[in-house]
């Protein structure tokens, strides 16, 4: 059977290549629409255009988006502990909803009933995956809305056929992989190395005995090296994209992996993190997104995530502005092995042990994969350490998500108001 081609065409090549200025007249004409929608139909939008003295007609640009305030995060969270179940952000009766997703924090998210948000295909098709193809998906599909809602939902709007294998299970996965001759993997890259690594302790030879053609990854950052190493273990073409679970994809890269497009369903701004004013191409400042989502229609989400955007042509033809590689964090949520982690959970771990004086969160990187380490200084340290760090492990992994070592350390080796969480990460 012949190979597609996989390094050149389009999901939407009507959109993807159409001259910018068309382009931008197209993205706020579905801005005006959706900014309309929400007024009428999004209490917490409605409240949040009323505060600020505004009214949908003001806003017809996507310059005139800077009227608006930035709705964080955190103001998603509070909004919703005020109002359940989903702070006054959704667009629609609840009882129209298909599914309802949870995201650490928690916040409640909607599923719509029929999906249809192209940006993630985009990226799936511009990294390489057909019609045809069998993609094992290795997000996690527990309650969060990445895996299921969008990842899944994407392959079949490409035409690929889905495993929804999650996470873990990595001899099962690598098994999967071979009996069913995937040609496409989708998750995070360390879970692509450790599934790599697997399969040659099982003495499989990684090109000849899996079919793996394509992989997108998400979620996690990802080192040139890191990269490299995957493409050249397995003979895939390995592209990442980026977004959030809230508001889906913001970027994707194409064959060229010269910073990753702007998908044609979305508005990304870069704003200064301070004043929420838009800066030009090549200034650095948070990632701001408007989704055209008529169930959940977010409109000025700020990601946290720090960026700058290149205006410069792109030789594969798509016309959007492109995201370099993220860059950091606006504040101390930090993203360990693709879950979010904030302060205020550290504290609540802390806070269930009255033995401990002090705490802090310390993530690292060894051998391409997050490594999270919760120090701890004990008040008393005539305890039984073993049996106290098994206790906050599970602690931890219960209100966190995510597996951490838990390190003890002599009393004041964590300095008075340090960080809750150091991310001392570096990534070439």
């Amino acid at each position: 059977m012949s190979q597609p081609d996989r390094t050149s065409g389009y999901f939407r090549e009507d959109l993807e290549t159409m001259p910018w200025a068309e382009k931008k007249a197209y993205l706020e004409g579905k801005l005006r629409e959706i900014v309309r929608y929400a007024y009428e139909h999004a209490k917490a939008f409605q409240e949040k255009l009323d505060t600020a003295g505004l009214k949908p007609g003001d806003i017809e640009t996507i310059e005139d988006l800077q009227k608006i305030p930035v709705t964080k995060k955190a103001d998603l969270v509070e909004l919703q502990k005020r109002h359940l179940p989903f702070g006054g952000f959704v667009g629609v009766p609840v009882e129209k909803l298909r599914r309802i997703y949870v995201s650490p924090g928690p916040i409640y998210e909607p599923g719509e009933r029929e999906y249809d948000e192209i940006a993630w295909a985009q990226g799936l098709y511009a990294g390489g995956f057909r019609p045809g193809d069998i993609a094992a998906n290795t997000f996690n599909y527990h309650m969060m809305p990445f895996a299921m809602n969008m990842v899944d939902n994407s392959l079949n709007m490409v035409g690929c056929i889905t495993v929804p294998t999650g996470v873990g299970n990595t001899e099962l996965q690598v098994n999967i992989l071979k009996n069913l001759k995937a040609s496409g993997f989708c998750g995070t890259p360390s879970f692509l190395l450790t599934i790599a690594e697997k399969a040659e302790e099982m003495g499989l030879d990684l090109k000849r005995d899996l079919n793996l053609k394509v992989a997108f990854v998400a979620a996690e950052m990802l080192p040139e090296s890191l990269r490299k190493t995957l493409e050249e273990k397995l003979g895939v073409i390995l592209r990442q994209s980026y977004g959030t679970a809230d508001i889906g994809s913001l970027g994707y890269e194409c064959m060229e992996k010269n910073g990753m497009h702007i998908p044609d369903d979305k508005i990304v701004e870069i704003v200064d993190p301070q004043t929420g004013r838009q800066l030009p191409p090549g200034e650095t400042g948070e990632i701001v997104a408007t989704t055209f989502n008529t169930t959940y229609p977010l409109i000025r989400f700020g990601t946290g995530d720090l960026s700058y955007l290149i205006d410069e042509p792109c030789p594969c033809g798509r016309t959007s502005p492109r995201l370099v590689r993220i860059l950091g964090r606006t504040d101390q949520l930090t993203k360990v092995r693709a879950v979010f982690v904030h302060p205020g959970q550290a504290d609540e771990v802390a806070g269930r042990y009255p033995n401990i004086s002090a705490h802090r969160v310390v993530v690292t990187r060894e051998r391409d994969q997050d490594v999270m380490t919760f120090q701890v200084e004990l008040k008393d340290e005539n305890v039984d350490k073993g049996k106290l760090r098994k206790a906050i492990q599970n602690t931890i992994r219960d209100v966190m998500k995510v597996r951490g070592d838990v390190e003890f350390v002599p009393q004041g080796t964590i300095p008075e108001g340090a960080k809750k969480i150091e991310d001392k990460r570096t990534w070439d």
